[in-house]
């Protein structure tokens, strides 16, 4: 068993429960919340659009909305303005080039306004089961640490993570590694001492000898 299937199998038996933090009942809305989630919890996001999607729940009744009314429903949300923008765009792109339908490739996606490969990622392994290896911050900041990746972009560890795992365990590990990085490897001042795959982390054993 390699170093990152061992990681895979010991988060796995900590973590029994995880899975996707954001709420949402289309590929759509998950694709609006995930577009939201940079640099914001998924908590303030659910928080954000709980009356948005009760309100807008579809494509048609969102494209009622103005960029500057979208403004003012998100925000509470971090880079409103922007993510505001995006959406108000991305919502035409979908009702004149894609039928009103969210793509379900990833090039697609990532043609869309304001999506990026994380975020395509994100949609096609949550609403379509298509595997994919969405990395966030979290992702990025444990498979460093730990060793089980190298690449100095979100895109370069996804393309090392995804050569190291078979594909059925791609979606499981990019939650258990979130919920891992909000839990226990947090950024600062990581909880290396109750963490259960400290023994396999580089960064814990350069901890320990400068301690």
């Amino acid at each position: 068993m390699t170093k990152t299937e061992k990681v895979y199998e010991l988060l796995k038996t900590a973590y029994p429960d995880a899975k996707c933090g954001l709420v949402y009942i289309s590929p759509l809305q998950l694709l609006i919340s995930t577009m939201l989630s940079a640099q914001a919890t998924d908590k303030s996001v659910n928080k954000v659009t709980e009356e948005l999607y009760m309100q807008y729940p579809d494509l048609g009744s969102l494209l009622t909305l103005s960029q500057e009314e979208i403004e003012l429903k998100i925000k509470k949300i971090g880079l409103y303005k922007n993510k505001s923008k995006n959406i108000y765009n991305m919502l035409r792109v979908l009702k004149d080039k894609y039928n009103g339908e969210v793509p379900k490739n990833m090039e697609e996606l990532m043609s869309l306004p304001g999506v990026g490969r994380k975020t395509a990622s994100v949609v096609l392994t949550e609403a379509f089961n298509i595997p994919a290896f969405p990395v966030d911050t979290h992702v990025f900041r444990i498979t460093k640490r730990i060793g089980i990746a190298k690449g100095n972009t979100a895109d370069n560890v996804s393309d090392e993570m995804m050569k190291k795992l078979p594909k059925y365990k791609w979606h499981l590990m990019h939650h258990l590694l979130i919920t891992h990085g909000r839990t226990t490897c947090i950024a600062r001042s990581p909880k290396c001492t109750i963490c259960n795959v400290n023994e396999l982390c580089n960064y814990y054993k350069k901890r320990i000898v400068k301690e």
